[in-house]
């Protein structure tokens, strides 16, 4: 008898339509590989369904916080469902980008020092004197993002003082919190992490080439906007670290299965590790089926076993960490 398999996707983030995409792919490959997938959205009938006639697993193709911030982990935890991917509580820890720097800074992973802060902050203490603070201790060019979110949405590069206050707004369009960083200049490195065959294994190294020279939502998913190197261009001490670097991010945030951890490359050959996402992509356009490519692993392959991980697991996810 063939596993029955949900991918979950969609979901009500501004990254739905990215969700869609993964989750078709996946849904794809794992029929491919003699399993019964079926593509669900996240919507109001999703946890009757579970309890119900629950699936032999799960696999998360949610992007945004449905899908990263641990909350729909939690209840697959409450509910006993085996599910592939990270736990509620490392996935938690991922999502809010300020906290997990502060714990990758604490075991010696170069991160970008930065500051996170709040629209209730911002207001309270005005708009210019915080910012003139910013600019006084971290210098220019910043780097504004949301402290929680992906696929670039919300954030910018800033060059400038003037730039400052609409890159505020903008990053605070997607999220109640701005994590302002030092802007550093360099390559865009991905490293995707597998626990394949018994052991955690970094897959290729990605560069990212993006046309016009920003890596936001556009240059992600829209092809031709972006070319890849797989392996990247970087000297072979410099792509051992990244490795090194990526899946020392994994186990110290307490990920589990797979993970894309995001890096900056500087001009001296010194890597930066900017993020790590627990529900890495699989579009056409994404960094995971590049890797995985180039790896020599197919995605069916990846989330067969990641599959069978998960049911061998049982639904006691709460218990991993």
């Amino acid at each position: 008898m063939s596993r029955y398999v949900w991918v979950l996707a969609g979901g009500l983030s501004y990254e739905r339509e990215v969700s869609l995409r993964s989750g078709r792919r996946i849904a794809d490959a794992l029929r491919d590989r003699g399993y019964a997938a079926e593509l669900c959205d996240a919507d109001g009938q999703l946890l009757s369904r579970l309890g119900s006639a629950p699936p032999d697993a799960v696999v998360i193709a949610l992007h945004g916080s449905t899908g990263e911030d641990g909350g729909l982990r939690a209840l697959l935890e409450m509910l006993d469902v085996p599910y592939v991917g990270s736990n509620s509580a490392a996935s938690a820890l991922a999502w809010d980008k300020p906290r997990a720097k502060a714990l990758l800074s604490q075991v010696g992973v170069p991160t970008p020092r930065g500051v996170a802060l709040s629209q209730h902050a911002f207001r309270e203490l005005g708009a210019t004197p915080v910012l003139d603070e910013v600019v006084e201790h971290f210098g220019l060019p910043l780097m504004i993002k949301p402290s929680q979110g992906g696929s670039g949405l919300g954030a910018a590069a800033v060059e400038t003082r003037a730039e400052l206050p609409a890159a505020m707004v903008g990053c605070f369009s997607y999220g109640d919190t701005a994590l302002v960083e030092q802007f550093i200049a360099g390559s865009d490195i991905a490293v995707s992490v597998v626990e394949l065959d018994g052991g955690v294994r970094a897959l290729e190294t990605v560069e990212i080439v993006p046309k016009d020279g920003v890596y936001d939502y556009t240059a992600r998913y829209t092809a031709g906007h972006t070319t890849w190197h797989s392996p990247a261009r970087l000297k072979p001490s410099v792509a051992a670290r990244v490795t090194e670097l990526a899946i020392q991010t994994h186990q110290a945030l307490g990920l589990r299965d797979l993970s894309r951890v995001d890096f900056i490359v500087d001009e001296t050959g010194e890597p930066w590790v900017l993020e790590a996402n627990v529900a890495p992509g699989t579009t056409p356009t994404s960094l995971l089926p590049l890797a995985a490519e180039a790896s020599g692993v197919s995605l069916g392959e990846l989330f067969a076993e990641l599959v069978e991980r998960a049911i061998t697991r049982g639904g006691d996810s709460c218990k991993a960490l």
